[in-house]
């Protein structure tokens, strides 16, 4: 497995200098790969935890973890009732123990102005990225901030690039070089944004310019070498734009039937694979041709995702539908090699290590599979607790954020 994960990254090429344990959204390329040797693959509320601490507010951030500390975002409200002030806050708490190293709060959001969101989203949605000695957090439309990792200050906010959202927010950032990647998908306002991350101030913005009739979208962007440019490959309504990194000039463009688009994208084989959101969801993979001529090679509408991301381990494809269907299909052709009902409903976004996919429901429960061919269930674990979030690698260990805890994972 660890060499099927190295050919992968080669096949990616992805630019970003992030060197951590799991600095990002589905870790150090962005795909859901953890390179872990012995990874748990059983645990419980009381079996396997090495540590859980209740954690402050709602948010459904993922964690990150980086020098023996793990950051994530929450909001913790002001007041009873959906229109309560929130607290938009980061966090940072030592690996070994748990214990809250610092506790920061970053935005202060009005709950009288700021929209409603979605019964299933939190005002924490978008993942952290920590690179170096900065943590940088999004809050959709309520902003953008550079914290010093060690202590929490807040180095730079940008609340300029204001939009109208619809349920909230969603998409986390990414780091690029010198630059902070973002989508900004509202009704009002449709780009891909490249903060200066010394900065906070726009290197450039590029607009989207195909229509949409629901324009809203949670996008998460994937940087890419492609045929000798870093091309950030951008999901939206109706869309996924490749835009050069360094000019944010649009390079390609694929059109699909879909909107409020969360999975993000992952690639490999030269095809780019993500799914086109709701209503009807299709897994579509994408070939760009030398002159940045793109297309979709093949396509999977059968029990595609609207929210969890798809998995690419070798030469195999991996994705859970929101309904709980697990399907297996041969990354290059699409042919499905299994597609299997697996409990629950989903969310949070799978996870490879090990020679396992590990799935998380929106109940708690974890599902271990067999990485392969074949489809084999390895384990099946409850927490017993709410949960979109998805799984963060820390060394040999998960770290599991449910509606009110933060969990690590480790074998004994």
């Amino acid at each position: 497995m660890t060499c099927r994960f190295a050919a992968l990254s080669l096949t990616l090429a992805l630019t970003s200098p992030i060197v951590a344990d799991w600095p990002q959204f589905r870790g150090p390329a962005g795909q859901g790969l953890a390179d872990m040797k012995a990874p748990p693959t059983e645990w419980g509320p009381e079996k396997n935890v090495a540590w859980k601490v209740e954690v402050p507010g709602k948010g459904w951030s993922s964690p990150v973890v980086a020098g023996g500390r793990v950051y994530l975002t929450t909001a913790v409200p002001q007041g009873d009732g959906r229109s309560a002030d929130q607290s938009l806050r980061a966090l940072c708490l030592d690996t070994t123990t748990g214990s809250t190293l610092w506790d920061r709060e970053v935005f202060k959001q009005d709950g009288k102005s700021a929209p409603p969101i979605h019964a299933k989203n939190s005002h924490a949605s978008p993942t952290p990225v920590i690179d170096g000695d900065r943590l940088y957090v999004h809050f959709g439309h309520q902003g953008t901030a550079c914290l010093s990792a060690k202590d929490g200050s807040v180095l730079w906010a940008n609340r300029d690039l204001t939009y109208k959202p619809v349920h909230g927010n969603g998409g986390s950032p990414v780091v690029d070089g010198d630059r902070i990647l973002i989508c900004i998908d509202g009704t009002d306002r449709r780009s891909v944004v490249a903060f200066d991350k010394a900065t906070g101030k726009v290197a450039w913005e590029f607009k989207r310019p195909q229509a949409s009739s629901k324009p809203f979208s949670f996008g998460t962007p994937l940087v890419l070498e492609q045929h000798g440019r870093r091309v950030v490959v951008a999901p939206g309504s109706g869309v996924v734009n490749g835009v050069d990194a360094e000019t944010g000039q649009e390079l390609w463009a694929v059109k699909f039937d879909g909107y409020s688009v969360v999975p993000r994208p992952v690639a490999g084989h030269g095809l780019v694979y993500l799914s086109t959101g709701y209503d009807k969801p299709t897994l579509l993979a994408i070939k760009v041709e030398p002159g940045f001529r793109a297309a979709v090679a093949w396509k999977a509408s059968q029990d595609a995702p609207t929210n969890p991301s798809p998995l690419l381990v070798g030469d195999e494809l991996y994705m859970v539908s929101d309904h709980g269907i697990a399907t297996c299909l041969d990354a290059r052709t699409g042919k499905v090699h299994w597609r299997e009902r697996v409990p629950g409903q989903y969310s949070a976004s799978p996870l490879a290590a090990g020679g396992y996919i590990y799935l998380q429901n929106e109940i708690g429960v974890g599902t271990v599979l067999k990485s392969g061919t074949a489809f084999e269930v390895a384990a099946t674990n409850k927490l017993g607790e709410r949960t979109q979030a998805s799984y963060a690698a820390d060394g040999d260990a998960f770290l599991i954020r449910t509606e009110r805890h933060l969990y690590r994972i480790a074998a004994r």
